[in-house]
Formats: C-alpha cells, sequence, structure tokens
C-alpha cells in the first residue's frame, strides 16, 4: 500500500526550491504515504519532514547514486519507498503509486540519440548493454520523470552489479534486474513555457525551472495547490 511507503526526494543545496514546495502541496492532498525524506539539502522553510544530508561534490549522476544507496542503507526508511524528484506532482487523487515504464529503451535510444551524444546518452546505452549481457534481451526504460516505487534490497543489488558505470541509470538498471513490469506511458514533464503545450487532464506532471517559474504549466500547478501544507514552516503562497 502507498499509504505505508514513504517518498524520498534528492534535493541539490542551497536552491530556494519552490517546484519541492508545490510537489510536497500535491503529495500531501492526492497521495497516501507514510513519511518525506529530504536527502542532500533541507531547505528551511521545510517542516514535518525527516532529512538525510549527504555530500554532494560529484557529478549529478554521482550524487543522486550516493543519495539512493543511503537511503536504501538507511533502517527507518521504508523497506519499498517512492523514488521522486522535487518537480514530481500528482495533480489527481491516486490511492496507490502505479509502475510505469517508457517503452523498450532502444526507442528512447533513438529519441535521445537525435539531441546529442552527452553523459546521459552514453549512460544509456551502456546501461543498456550491461542488461543485454545479464540476459535482458530488450529491456526496458524506466526513465520517466515520475514517483517509481523502489525495494531496497533490489536497489542496493542494483547499484552493486552497476558500481562501475559512472552514469548508471538507476531506474532502468533496478526495474529490469527486479522485473517490475508496468504500464507504457509518455514522459509528463513540460519542457518548454508556451502556452497549453501540456495535458491539464493528467494525473502527474513534471517541469523544467523555466517551465515552472514562467510558463502556463507552472502557473497550472499553482493554482492547483494555493494552500499550504503540514510540510511548510512558513504559511505563504
Amino acid at each position: 500500500m502507498t499509504g505505508e511507503l514513504d517518498i524520498i526526494v534528492p534535493v541539490r543545496e542551497g536552491a530556494a526550491n519552490e517546484s519541492l514546495r508545490y510537489a510536497l502541496r500535491s503529495w500531501a492532498v492526492n497521495l497516501p504515504h507514510r513519511r518525506v525524506w529530504l536527502v542532500g539539502y533541507r531547505p528551511p522553510w521545510a517542516d514535518n519532514v525527516e532529512h538525510i544530508p549527504t555530500r554532494q561534490t560529484g557529478t549529478k549522476y554521482r550524487n543522486t547514486t550516493a543519495a539512493m544507496r543511503t537511503v536504501c542503507e538507511h533502517p527507518e526508511v521504508s523497506d519499498t519507498f517512492l523514488w521522486a524528484n522535487d518537480d514530481f506532482f500528482t495533480m489527481r487523487r491516486q490511492e496507490s503509486m502505479p509502475v510505469y515504464h517508457r517503452g523498450p529503451v532502444r526507442d528512447v535510444e533513438a529519441y535521445y540519440a537525435t539531441r546529442g551524444n552527452g553523459a546521459y546518452l552514453r549512460g544509456l546505452r551502456e546501461t543498456r548493454d550491461l542488461l543485454v549481457s545479464l540476459g535482458h534481451e530488450d529491456p526496458l526504460s524506466y526513465e520517466l520523470h515520475l514517483m517509481l516505487p523502489v525495494s531496497k534490497a533490489g536497489m542496493l543489488n542494483a547499484l552493486e552489479i552497476g558500481r562501475h558505470l559512472d552514469v548508471l541509470h538507476k531506474r532502468s538498471f533496478y526495474g529490469n534486474l527486479e522485473k517490475i513490469g508496468g504500464t507504457q506511458m509518455r514522459d509528463v514533464k513540460v519542457l518548454h513555457r508556451a502556452p497549453r503545450t501540456f495535458d491539464t487532464s493528467t494525473p502527474f506532471l513534471s517541469t523544467m525551472p523555466d517551465s515552472f517559474t514562467n510558463g502556463a504549466v507552472g502557473r497550472f500547478i499553482r493554482d492547483a495547490f494555493p494552500q499550504p501544507c503540514r510540510y511548510e514552516a512558513r504559511r505563504r503562497r
């Protein structure tokens, strides 16, 4: 049951993080859960949350991997938890968090190959190749901007097997090793600020910093959750 699970959020150092404020509001209203843990940085306005400080001296990939390992080794975190980002918004009531995937990695690779050859694409390919070598001939991608239910033991096993990859696609590697299945869906991240370039009926949304601050999607999210929640010490909109 999702209501018995903790929500885990890696948070970068130093940000005011208004997107996190509204993500917390959305979860408080729409997603039953046990506790929220912020891993890394804790904004001064955050209240009634658990906090695990971590060093953030590496790349964003290494930082989130370190955060994931720390969470999985923490005795007070629920054995299965929901792995989130600070810009994941639950827009409609969910009694539990389903498992979703993005389809075959080969299709996701084809999409990102049109956008350059950076570290993310290299990590995707290396993660795919490692999965294929382990017998997962056509692995699925779980690299969606949605919460993912994660078992601590399963993720620790995935991190150990993939420890030699510096840009391990943790969600996909874990999801395939653990054979979690799920339902395919399109990614919900809204990249641009242009008005109405997103589905207002979707149960989930995610944003970029600019689209949240300056875009129609950010206004839509802020209008949906105008009231402070139990995770805010400063009662302001």
